[in-house]
């Protein structure tokens, strides 16, 4: 295996929540570490926190953590969740390359053809090759990537949930009634400051 960099996202399609982004670079020499290492979708909540511990120990990665508060002001400015996600992608890329050199790097094709990626790298300056690939998770890299991205979603619910003295549910679906109590709570402003509010769920929570 060729040492290369992988990059992934958590909390798309979590209506609580921050955006995660993150790259990591996994080279042969840090296999023997990842045991264990595939995709956070297929594993349990404890299992991707002790991981993201393992890999932060051995790989050089960047994880940026888009707040909800930070998320709704930039759709807001750009209702367009690739080229937000194409932003996230291509900062976290430079920045695992600063810390190691790669020959190329791997996500997963949310846009087509990884052309936002690319052009947002072109804009920094950076020429890696960048392989947009389907199910890119089964790729190391990308699934430790996916593995730090989901530990650090999870940490920042969790933070968010405290501040507001309400657990926050995972997910899209069974989040209307928790919505609705953050509302009675804390207003509108304070749904913004834990939920992304493009969502149609939006409207639910605030309806009658």
């Amino acid at each position: 295996m060729e040492g290369h960099i992988g990059v992934d996202e958590s909390g798309k399609g979590d209506y609580f929540g921050p955006l995660v982004i993150a790259a990591c670079y996994v080279g042969p020499e840090h296999l023997a570490e990842l045991e264990g290492v595939k995709d956070s979708k297929k594993l349990t909540d404890p299992m991707a926190k002790r991981l993201a511990q393992a890999i932060k120990a051995v790989c050089p990665h960047k994880v940026i953590v888009v707040s909800p508060e930070r998320y709704n002001e930039m759709y807001a400015a750009t209702p367009n969740l690739n080229q937000l996600l194409a932003w996230a992608h291509a900062n976290c890329i430079v920045e695992v390359l600063a810390q190691q050199p790669a020959p190329y790097a791997v996500s997963d094709e949310f846009a087509k053809g990884g052309h936002l990626v690319r052009e947002k790298l072109a804009r920094k300056g950076c020429d890696i090759e960048l392989r947009s690939v389907v199910r890119a998770e089964s790729d190391i890299a990308v699934a430790a990537a996916s593995v730090l991205a989901r530990a650090a979603f999870l940490y920042k619910l969790k933070d968010l949930g405290d501040a507001i003295g309400i657990e926050l549910p995972k997910g899209a679906t069974n989040v209307i009634g928790v919505g609705k109590r953050v509302v009675a709570t804390h207003g509108r402003e304070g749904l913004a400051r834990v939920a992304k509010m493009h969502f149609k769920t939006t409207k639910q929570v605030l309806g009658p």
